[in-house]
């Protein structure tokens, strides 16, 4: 697959004035008319790229250069914003799979008939740029996530940008019911999507779950249930011959204290949860005793 280059740095909204462009934006190649505007660009400059080749239309009032990002082209022809998980991926936040198919936000413009589209508990909000902000994504992704999905993906931004609940909340340009809901489970000390989706399944199931419950005054693990330690690995958790022992010798202090640990991979949690928690209830079951 070839690398694509890099957008034009004369068209980033790096060099934009002050306030024309969300500070939350990121920069896929494609603008709006008022953006380019504001970075100074006149109706007749932007006719000349176009001429040139220097500047696509995907659609009425916005611009892609040649090198753009081929989802953000799309979102723009369909008359919207590239949002939800798809927009949360191109801001680097963790998102939990099966979410891969292209998000995109309705735009006062787009047909109310296409049923493809992410859509905000309220009223529809222009269109704007491009991309959605975090915030505005996160909204989106409550409407098309399911509930646990979604709560780790709220843990993981908070982790992720340093915040907690009040913070992300004020992120928010809508809430609704649903929202409120969700928030009330998110936990911003979850380290991981894996870690976030054992905590809230396994609360979900009847048991009573502490997050990183202390095992010694500089160590902590991800969860405890009863006696019962879990640690969960991420998708991208490597383990160097360092980490590798430590980790099996706090193993081993913890089970001498009553308290055995279970390690939990990515794919127990993503993909075998069923049998992941059958286990754990047996587990816990049999230490209680």
């Amino acid at each position: 697959m070839a690398i694509r280059p890099p957008v034009n740095p004369d068209l980033t909204p790096d060099a934009l004035p002050l306030g024309a462009i969300d500070p939350d934006a990121v920069n896929l190649g494609v603008f709006s008319r008022p953006e380019l505007r504001a970075r100074g660009l006149t109706d007749a400059d932007l006719r000349r790229k176009v001429r040139r080749g220097e500047l696509l239309v995907p659609r009425r009032g916005w611009y892609a250069q040649p090198e753009a990002d081929p989802d953000a082209v799309a979102a723009a022809k369909r008359y919207g914003a590239l949002s939800c998980a798809s927009a949360l991926t191109k801001h680097k936040l963790w998102v939990p799979p099966g979410y891969e198919s292209l998000h995109v936000r309705a735009g006062k413009s787009a047909s109310p008939r296409r049923a493809d589209y992410c859509r905000l508990p309220g009223a529809p909000l222009p269109v704007t740029t491009i991309t959605d902000t975090i915030g505005l994504s996160l909204v989106c992704a409550a409407g098309c996530m399911k509930d646990d999905d979604t709560i780790a993906t709220l843990d993981s931004a908070m982790h992720t940008l340093g915040i907690d609940v009040d913070d992300l909340r004020l992120m928010l340009p809508q809430t609704s019911p649903l929202i409120e809901a969700l928030l009330l489970e998110c936990d911003p000390r979850s380290m991981s999507g894996t870690e976030s989706l054992t905590r809230v399944r396994c609360r979900r199931a009847g048991f009573e779950v502490e997050v990183q419950p202390e095992i010694s005054e500089a160590e902590h693990a991800d969860l405890r249930i009863g006696r019962l330690l879990i640690e969960c690995d991420s998708k991208l958790y490597h383990l160097s011959p360092a980490n590798y022992t430590n980790d099996r010798h706090r193993d081993r202090r913890s089970l001498t204290q009553g308290r055995p640990t279970l390690r939990l991979t990515y794919d127990d949690v993503l993909y075998g949860w069923e049998q992941t928690l059958d286990d754990i209830t047996e587990i816990v079951g049999a230490f209680a005793q």
